[in-house]
């Protein structure tokens, strides 16, 4: 399985955002798009971060009183881990779990393909499982000619 097999079922739309948008509207954009990370670009749609829930959490966290005065750019991570569409799903379930993320974004080159969550990865590996769960029973039970 790889990483194109969940674009494929999920699709390709990434919602991104300013850097000089302050964190309050990145909330709204949490809430209005039900997700739980926003890319960060600049006018060239060329990524310069991630901002995710967990940052404005940490933000409110370590300045409550503030937090209405800070932008994205104060808040968002730049070292950002990219998967490409061909990377295998279990690797990617590897990194992620491993740097303790949620979302990576999906690249080809410099192109933005999508992005993932690892709620996607494990939905996928959890469907590959039944299906091949589904099909030893069936094994089992002789339902297949032969």
């Amino acid at each position: 399985m790889k990483v194109k097999d969940i674009l494929a079922q999920k699709g390709s739309r990434v919602v991104t955002i300013r850097k000089e948008t302050t964190v309050l509207d990145a909330i709204s954009m949490f809430s209005v798009n039900k997700v739980g990370s926003l890319l960060v670009v600049d006018m060239n749609d060329s990524i310069l971060g991630i901002v995710a829930a967990r940052d404005v959490l940490m933000a409110v966290v370590n300045d409550l009183d503030g937090i209405t005065e800070l932008c994205v750019d104060d808040i968002m991570t730049t070292e950002l881990i990219v998967a490409t569409e061909d990377d295998d799903i279990d690797y990617v379930e590897a990194i992620m779990t491993e740097n303790r993320i949620r979302h990576i974004p999906v690249l080809d080159g410099k192109k933005l393909k999508g992005i993932i969550s690892i709620g996607d990865v494990v939905k996928l590996i959890l469907k590959a499982k039944h299906v091949e769960n589904r099909y030893l029973k069936d094994y089992i039970a002789d339902k297949y000619p032969g």
